[in-house]
């Protein structure tokens, strides 16, 4: 019986979810009172994607072993998957409690619920871990004996906790590893740590010695796929997410036919044949769960789309949203239907600006759906919305992609804030100018000058910003920064042409409407070389040449 229950939690660990399913099935079989194997048949179901066949592996095993702590533990886990967090965390309390806080697998099927899913209390699952750890002022007979699952369950609390916690995670897995050298699983996860670090060499470094410590492996093979098929820089590359994927394919669990047939569909979809793919893809719909249905449904979306085919790609979208409810999008569909309706063209300009305003919704959508905030995301809304010319919403990204930066103890690089800026400039031109958006301008250029005084590229800005809120010069708001702007960019007119330019003139013109003839000639003359088609330049010089030659009262 152990042997069988022991052969189950193996093929969990090596991700052979249908072979482990059978091994549980086998134990309840012959013992309907083990309580584990029903926990486990639950995770095992959840590793095929079937939250009701988890549930009812859960609840059929409440009724054989009634108040369990680790079905009620597991019951918790659906309640966190179907959103009800305070349902969850009261199932999670009476399991921890029950068992005093000292049954590994309890704590770890609390932990592991509430690292794994959204919304779960990564505070709590690392307390549960620490409790469990905590041996002081026990007696010997009463002492936890640790195992390598323990320890990388107390690691995932801190990596999901995720800043200074980092080492904390690393520093679990490690002792994990001194207990079972050669858990491949310990490895693999210090590779996400430095994933989340940004570390992208070591992550591929720690993923590859998983697969070279254990070539069974699978999970660590996945990584590798969707490591690379991330379409981020240093990242993505189609060879080597099919190589991956196909050495994943090889190790991974034959048993479990829909998942296998559609990652075989994919690598069609890699190899360009995106009509094979379709064609595979609509064929696995018969026999596919509910999840593997919608997997199947962006994988058709995207072979149409990336084959050229927008309308059918969009008509496949659409029915899909209107199957699943647009409230119940996940992030890569809100992506993909970002990608959808971007690429729709049409001869009408209405249709053309409604498909541009969905393909924006579903991208901001997409950047604030879940809950870790991610820089790569804000960044893609802003430059989207910029594109669009849609220019204070691409400010508000900038602003919100240069807030993250500092939130991550990241500074803004001078481009981040001269990004929210120019856009806020953009932005508050029009027919009247919009001057509460153009001091949104304003001060994203003076941030701009303070962090980075020696660019150039904040005081010329800041001179901008304020000129247009004095179009006729009379006020002299951008005296100031266009002096500073000057006295570091007179160094090399040729590189300064353009902006040299621009300060000549609103200096020049600001001194005429002073009536101040000494400052306004200064100018004239530094403006004249760099731009004597000046129209500025010509009218002032014919108003005094006109003043000039006007005759004398009195004569």
């Amino acid at each position: 019986m152990a042997q069988s229950i022991d052969d189950g939690l193996k093929n969990l660990y090596y991700g052979k979810y249908a072979a482990a399913k059978a091994d549980f099935e086998k134990v309840i079989a012959s013992r309907p009172n083990e309580e584990r194997a029903h926990y486990y048949l639950g995770m095992a179901e959840l590793g095929l994607e079937n939250k009701t066949g988890a549930a009812a592996a859960f609840q059929k095993g409440l009724t054989a072993v009634p108040n369990s702590p680790l079905l009620t533990a597991g019951m918790g886990r659906i309640d966190l998957i179907s959103g009800d967090a305070a349902g969850a965390r009261q199932k999670f309390d009476a399991a921890n409690t029950a068992t005093k806080g000292k049954n590994g697998d309890v704590a770890r099927a609390i932990a592991d619920a509430n690292t794994e899913i959204k919304g779960g209390d990564k505070q709590l699952a690392l307390k549960v871990m620490e409790t469990l750890l905590n041996n002081e002022g026990l007696k010997k007979k009463d002492q936890y004996i640790a195992t390598a699952a323990d320890y990388i369950e107390l690691g995932d609390a801190y990596r999901y906790l995720g800043g200074e916690n980092g080492g904390k995670a690393i520093a679990a897995y490690e002792k994990a590893l001194e207990l079972d050298a050669k858990n491949a699983e310990a490895v693999m996860k210090q590779g996400h740590v430095n994933y989340n670090a940004k570390l992208l060499e070591q992550t591929v470094a720690e993923y590859a010695k998983a697969t070279q410590l254990d070539p069974n492996y699978a999970p660590a093979f996945y990584e590798l796929y969707q490591f690379y098929y991330t379409p981020r820089p240093r990242q993505f590359s189609l060879a080597k997410a099919k190589e991956y994927l196909q050495k994943y394919l090889t190790v991974s669990d034959q048993g479990d036919r829909v998942k296998n047939e559609y990652y075989l569909a994919s690598i069609m979809y890699y190899d360009k044949d995106y009509d094979a793919a379709i064609d595979k893809a609509k064929g696995l719909m018969p026999q596919a769960n509910d999840a593997y249905k919608l997997k199947l449904d962006r994988l058709i979306t995207l072979a149409y789309l990336t084959k050229g085919d927008s309308l059918n790609a969009q008509k496949t979208f659409d029915t899909y949203v209107q199957r699943i409810g647009k409230d119940k999008m996940e992030l890569p569909d809100l992506k993909l239907g970002s990608d959808v309706y971007s690429r729709l063209k049409s001869s009408d300009s209405a249709t053309m600006a409604q498909n541009s305003a969905k393909s924006l919704e579903y991208l901001e959508r997409y950047a604030t759906s879940d809950t870790v905030k991610d820089l790569d995301r804000y960044e893609e809304v802003a430059k989207a919305f910029q594109q669009a010319r849609i220019f204070a919403k691409a400010a508000d990204w900038y602003q919100k992609y240069a807030d993250l930066k500092v939130e991550k103890k990241e500074k803004p690089a001078a481009v981040d804030l001269y990004n929210v800026g120019i856009n806020y400039y953009l932005a508050s031109a029009g027919t009247t100018t919009d001057t509460s958006i153009l001091a949104k301008s304003v001060a994203a250029f003076s941030k701009l000058a303070t962090e980075y005084p020696d660019l150039t590229t904040g005081h010329y800005w800041q001179g901008m910003a304020n000129a247009a809120k004095d179009v006729e010069a009379k006020s002299g708001v951008a005296l100031p920064y266009f002096e500073k702007y000057i006295s570091m960019a007179e160094g090399d007119p040729a590189k300064n042409k353009a902006g040299l330019i621009k300060a000549y003139t609103y200096l020049m013109v600001y001194y005429y409407n002073k009536d101040d003839k000494t400052n306004m000639q200064k100018y004239m003359d530094k403006l004249a070389p760099l731009d004597p088609a000046s129209e500025p330049l010509k009218q002032i010089k014919d108003v005094m040449a006109s003043k000039n030659s006007a005759p004398r009262a009195g004569r």
